[in-house]
């Protein structure tokens, strides 16, 4: 019974710290734009430019060439 009697204020303290986070989330604005980051993942690249692209093609050709 008397274990009641730390853990009662004890957890009413970790919920005012919860409390207190989400206040100060809510505040800083990391709840203002939830859609865009989920459609990010969703969005093309850019095109990869030309020199790389020649770069990998060559790469691949030359993978069969033990020049013998």
């Amino acid at each position: 019974m008397i274990i009641l009697l730390m853990l009662i204020p004890l957890s009413l303290m970790l919920l005012a710290v919860a409390i207190g986070a989400f206040v100060w989330a809510v505040r800083k604005g990391q709840f203002d734009d939830m859609d865009t980051p989920a459609l990010d993942i969703l969005a093309d690249d850019e095109r990869a430019p030309v020199a790389v692209v020649a770069q990998a093609r060559s790469a691949d050709s030359n993978i069969g060439d033990h020049g013998d």
